[in-house]
């Protein structure tokens, strides 16, 4: 079931205080609070994401240099002041701020 985020709504229309419930998702959007009978809304926000697609994931895999070479991606790591050495892939072996191409 998804976390859906809720947030009561203030006499002046403003949101208030929020709070997250477990709903299915053919469940119509609550309109007052469970618990306290106040006015709420649903806040959309973006969804969360997992799997391959995850930050921890793209982490990893932006880490694995022998992926990224299958994959045809080249990673240059900073190695001084304005220079990046080629780790793996196609292109130069340096890249200097000071010596353009």
């Amino acid at each position: 079931m998804p976390l859906y985020q809720y947030e009561e709504v203030l006499p002046n229309d403003e949101g208030g205080a929020q709070f997250e419930i477990f709903q299915k998702m053919a469940d119509p959007p609550l309109t007052e609070h469970p618990e306290t009978g106040i006015k709420i809304r649903r806040v959309y926000t973006a969804p969360a994401v997992g799997g391959k697609w995850s930050e921890e994931a793209m982490g990893r895999a932006a880490h694995d240099d022998k992926k990224l070479e299958r994959l045809g991606f080249t990673k240059y790591v900073k190695s001084d002041d304005g220079k990046y050495e080629k780790v793996v892939g196609k292109g130069p072996d340096l890249i200097d701020k000071n010596a353009p191409p």
